[in-house]
């Protein structure tokens, strides 16, 4: 694994610097909680590193909630988004597949991902329905996106993961190789610390195939049990890293809008004679977990579940899923 590092006030200098050719959104926690925030010069030294995790999912940068898909496009500058745990960079694999696909390639994604330099964040920590490790996705990026930033002993420390994250390291003259021989032993340290907790956390969690075979056998009564405190809100799904169920409105003109949509609202699959497969909330309820740890998985190479635990996080209802798989494996 290839690193550089760059002294903080030199990386500062160089994001203001970028400012000028490119978008830059990155990490910010405020009273709340952390989340993505568009960089100006005046909040530069308010970006925070390697804590878990923006509460907007990756996914939002490459599939607005709406946009007109019969309108003109307008170039952009090119965009930086930094601060990404790697759960949502392991999320953006499986829309890659979705959507870069050869025959049905969506070309306002496919504009977007390659206008975007992704810089992700090694995780020194966890939130408290983080499980990724479960699914055995590292709490630490090491492919899919270009770079990689850790901050430590007031260096910023960039691993390369990409050729363009390559040739973005050229243009920042600042940047040298380190001179502490121990530096990818300090860094593995960090790894196991948050790996230890994540372990520790989840204990007795089934991995993704399993929790897939435990959904596909399951009955009814689970699943009437946790949806009867469901109110088909849909934040479970809207917030997640790779739920991306859209309509497609038309508009007078001809035009088409695309909007996001989620299983969990009540008519998602009726039809206009009036059938709707998931007219009972329970199996709504279901259909999420079999399109996650079922269906996507046969038809996709990458896993449609990442671990991050934001539908937990965002469900009003307080519906662990977690709490529903362990009950299943019993």
């Amino acid at each position: 694994m290839q690193y550089q590092c760059i002294n903080k006030e030199d990386w500062d200098k160089t994001i203001e610097h970028l400012l000028l050719s490119y978008t830059i959104f990155a990490s910010i926690e405020n009273d709340f909680s952390i989340d993505y925030e568009l960089i100006q010069p005046g909040n530069i030294e308010k970006i925070i590193y390697n804590k878990p995790k923006p509460v907007t999912p990756l996914k939002s940068f490459f599939l607005p909630v709406k946009e007109n898909v019969t309108s003109a496009r307008i170039d952009e500058k090119p965009r930086i988004i930094m601060g990404i745990p790697n759960c949502d960079i392991e999320g953006i694999s499986l829309l890659d597949d979705m959507y870069l696909d050869e025959e049905f390639c969506d070309i306002f994604y496919s504009d977007r991902r390659k206008n975007t330099l992704l810089i992700s964040s090694d995780c020194f920590g966890i939130q408290e329905h983080c499980h990724c490790l479960a699914y055995n996705i590292k709490p630490y990026s090491e492919k899919i996106a270009d770079l990689a930033v850790i901050y430590l002993d007031g260096k910023i420390i960039l691993k390369v993961l990409s050729e363009n994250g390559e040739d973005f390291i050229k243009k920042i003259p600042s940047v040298f190789l380190p001179a502490d021989e121990n530096l990818e032993s300090l860094i593995g340290k960090e790894h196991l610390a948050a790996e230890s907790l994540l372990n520790k956390r989840n204990i007795g969690l089934p991995d993704y195939k399993k929790t897939g075979e435990l959904i596909k056998n399951s009955g009814n009564a689970i699943w009437e049990k946790y949806s009867a405190s469901c109110v088909s809100c849909g934040a479970c799904a809207t917030i997640c890293p790779t739920c991306t169920c859209f309509l497609l409105i038309d508009k007078p003109d001809f035009g088409k809008i695309k909007q996001l949509d989620a299983c969990q609202y009540p008519g998602f699959e009726r039809v206009a004679g009036g059938d709707d497969a998931l007219f009972e909330l329970h199996n709504r309820f279901r259909n999420r977990y079999m399109c996650k740890y079922v269906w996507k998985p046969e038809r996709f190479d990458s896993i449609a579940c990442t671990g991050c635990g934001r539908c937990i996080d965002g469900c009003i209802g307080k519906i662990s899923k977690n709490e529903i798989f362990m009950e299943l494996i019993k």
